[in-house]
């Protein structure tokens, strides 16, 4: 007993964010605390509303012990039951469930804030946050197109970042994201290019790979056949992909968006380079919906969540997949710990 009291105490500490509460992450955090099938992982603290916790444990049916704690450095870690830092923010009964609430971004970008602030001042390895909704987080005072944006923000962070999505230990990420498809055709550049590729290579290295194999998929239909579809490839794409190349990343390209991921799902490559957010996403997505996981890559700070959303079409029904957020907090230790963690991605 003592060995395995001493092993935990070396798993990194995970704050654990319940999402928006008017959709489905209340419910995924209570099924995957009730029965400790984390416990191997990290060191989980629930950072949040009791009160939400709780409409979670209704949804998913399911019971567990917590015990409230006013800061970390007051967990007994030894402890069974799950360590809850209550906010006392967000009262569920008074939001609208099933629905984008601006009030439930308000609050839900609040207690983002405040798990940031955890490991500003070192008290958390990582962060894990249940599923949000950007819009309720934009509408709700946090002006940012995404909560990755925000992150950096509070974080003070100068210089690049992007997320990344994660399936089946696939790592996929991209030049631009969160932005129109007529803004990412004038971020696509050679400099943007270089950028993208160095970060996948970088997080990738701390999530355990010796030397990332990155493909880097093409912007036009058929890479530009040849400067028939357009020149972008020719002019822009493979000067910047042999750059990184001879800086010593393994990295080739550009290959034909449509294929390239048949190319990387058949374990040609570790990882791929996507031009613009859909283009990845729609592939990723359709081989496996519920396991993806997304980081918050370039950051000084751990970020995961899981790669879909808040899914209010089925809240309160108790039938959310908790996979994806299984392997979110999974990853996070992974990432937290250097890679050492073992993993279900």
């Amino acid at each position: 007993m003592a060995t395995l009291d001493a092993d935990r105490q070396i798993l990194p500490r995970i704050a654990l964010l319940l999402g928006d509460c008017t959709g489905i992450g209340p419910e995924l955090c209570a099924r995957v605390l009730s029965d400790g099938r984390l416990s191997d992982a990290g060191r989980l603290v629930v950072v949040g509303d009791v009160r939400v916790l709780e409409q979670g444990m209704r949804d998913a049916g399911v019971s567990l012990s917590w015990h409230a704690v006013s800061s970390v450095d007051e967990i007994d870690w030894s402890r069974p039951d799950v360590p809850i830092i209550d906010l006392k923010n967000t009262d569920p009964a008074g939001l609208p469930r099933g629905a984008m609430s601006a009030e439930s971004g308000r609050l839900t970008g609040e207690t983002l804030a405040d798990a940031v602030a955890m490991t500003r001042r070192g008290k958390v390895d990582a962060i894990t946050f249940a599923p949000l909704n950007k819009a309720a987080l934009y509408a709700g005072g946090w002006r940012f197109p995404d909560e990755h944006k925000m992150f950096a923000h509070l974080l003070e962070h100068r210089g690049y970042f992007s997320e990344m999505n994660v399936l089946d230990n696939q790592w996929m990420s991209r030049v631009t994201s969160h932005v129109s498809l007529r803004q990412a055709l004038d971020q696509i550049t050679s400099q943007s290019i270089t950028d993208a590729i160095g970060l996948a290579d970088r997080t990738m290295r701390r999530a355990g790979f010796a030397r990332p194999r990155l493909a880097v998929a093409a912007l036009n239909p058929h890479a530009g056949e040849g400067g028939l579809f357009g020149s972008e490839e020719i002019e822009i794409i493979t000067p910047a992909v042999a750059a990184a190349a001879e800086s010593g990343i393994d990295c080739r390209g550009p290959f034909p968006a449509d294929t390239v991921y048949l190319k990387a799902f058949a374990g040609e490559y570790d990882g791929v380079v996507a031009m613009y957010h859909d283009q990845g996403q729609i592939a990723t997505k359709l081989r496996g919906f519920n396991r993806g996981v997304t980081v918050t890559a370039g950051l000084e700070a751990v970020f995961t969540t899981p790669a879909h959303g808040t899914a209010f079409d089925i809240v309160g029904k108790g039938v959310a997949s908790t996979g994806a957020l299984e392997n979110a907090v999974r990853l996070a230790a992974k990432l937290a710990g250097g890679g050492t963690v073992r993993s279900a991605m």
